[in-house]
């Protein structure tokens, strides 16, 4: 029996979401550890478990609830992840990035991924925001390995502006406005699950990164790989390991991420608010 394409399972998946909220979202947002709640600022909204969604991977991770929200904010229509699957749960990279083709599928065509990071740059702390200016794609795979669907987007796809400049300037104002310190740097993206050993922390930092973790680097190649804006923001809930102050526990990450979570929702409320005006 002959597999089905990439193409068809995630339109397929598309197709049913729109069955549940024919709105079309414009923006999407993937949530990290500890950052659902953001979620739940979203007006009228749809609730989907992974689990109903056709060919959906669904993450096992504490901290990941697994929803696909769709609703309202500002006036445009947001998709919104509460929680992402791993590459080290087992998933290969292609069906790490199976959401992000969906939400494209659906319309989506600024994503906004976050994460639960480890801190290496200077004057990096524990409950910091950082934007994603850049990544280090650290874990041996790539999402685009294999046959190419021209659909999706061209064989070899440039990523070097995969994290939109615009998206940074808007970010950046939006900070200053809310009141949110708002670091940044390069986001290094390790295959996991252990920690970073302090021999790769000071790869990472020799390398130029300034975060450090399990997810996202992925979903960015996919994202550009489809030409969508994209923009990132990283909380740092621990200091990598081998620096002074560094925690590397699961549950302390989530408690620190939800520390933070009001400078957060602040923050992406506010660049939801300038996209929906037409930045």
């Amino acid at each position: 029996m002959q597999q089905r394409s990439m193409w068809d399972r995630t339109l397929a998946a598309a197709t049913m979401i729109r069955e549940r909220d024919a709105r079309p979202p414009t923006i999407g947002v993937v949530l990290g550890s500890g950052l659902g709640a953001f979620a739940e600022r979203l007006a009228d909204p749809v609730i989907l478990p992974y689990a109903e969604i056709p060919e959906f991977p669904v993450s096992g991770v504490p901290g990941h609830a697994g929803r696909l929200v769709i609703g309202t904010l500002h006036g445009v229509t947001v998709a919104a992840m509460q929680g992402r699957v791993h590459a080290y749960e087992g998933f290969p990279p292609a069906e790490v990035v199976f959401p992000v083709r969906v939400l494209w599928h659906l319309g989506v065509r600024t994503l906004i991924l976050t994460n639960a990071a480890g801190g290496i740059g200077d004057g990096f702390q524990p409950g910091d925001l950082a934007l994603i200016t850049d990544h280090l794609n650290l874990t041996g795979n790539n999402p685009l390995v294999g046959h190419n669907d021209d659909r999706f987007g061209p064989r070899f796809p440039d990523v070097s502006r995969a994290w939109t400049p615009g998206l940074h300037d808007i970010a950046r104002r939006v900070a200053n406005r809310v009141g949110v310190v708002l670091r940044e740097g390069t986001y290094a993206g390790m295959m996991g699950p252990t920690y970073e050993t302090p021999a790769e922390v000071r790869f990472i930092r020799t390398a130029g990164g300034h975060m450090v973790g399990m997810s996202t680097v992925h979903e960015a190649i996919a994202a550009a790989h489809l030409g969508m804006r994209l923009m990132g923001v990283s909380c740092i809930t621990n200091m990598a390991a081998g620096l002074p102050g560094s925690v590397l526990d699961h549950d302390d990450v989530q408690a620190v991420a939800a520390r933070a979570r009001e400078g957060f929702q602040r923050l992406l409320d506010g660049v939801i608010e300038q996209l929906a005006a037409g930045a």
